[in-house]
């Protein structure tokens, strides 16, 4: 199974669609850095910070409709506030997500590029670095079709 995650470097300005009250961002052009699962793992860490006047950060993945998928944020060890929600863009423009724990468990719906919006909770930030540390687990889809 090959999956890329990317991570986007740029941040992006609040649009007015709200979600749970966490809000939806723009996705427009961004720059990436990938990450590729390694062969036959279906799990991949991704780690990071966000400096005090990041709000949020993005990553992406390709998969297809009915792999069964869960993601997971939890505070990165040494970062005193942690980038705890997690949004989860979809290739027909919906999302779905929450704070902290796990944000997205759920059957993909459709084949494509799933974006993923790592942010601080703007109602509980002291304005310090925020980090996390996601896990993102995506099953074949013959492992994904009893649970889809």
């Amino acid at each position: 199974m090959f999956i890329q995650l990317k991570r986007s470097l740029a941040v992006f300005g609040m649009s007015s669609a709200l979600m749970l009250g966490l809000g939806a961002t723009s996705l427009s052009a961004q720059a990436a850095d990938t990450i590729n699962f390694a062969k036959g793992h279906i799990s991949q860490h991704v780690t990071g910070k966000l400096s005090p006047k990041e709000t949020e950060t993005w990553y992406q993945f390709n998969a297809a409709a009915g792999q069964y998928v869960v993601i997971n944020i939890a505070p990165l060890a040494g970062t005193k506030e942690t980038a705890n929600v997690g949004v989860l863009h979809m290739p027909d423009g919906s999302y779905d997500g929450t704070k902290g724990g796990i944000v997205y468990q759920g059957c993909l719906p459709t084949t494509g590029t799933y974006k993923l919006r790592i942010a601080r909770n703007n109602m509980a930030t002291r304005g310090l670095t925020a980090g996390y540390d996601s896990e993102v687990v995506i099953l074949p889809k013959y492992a994904s079709q009893e649970l889809c």
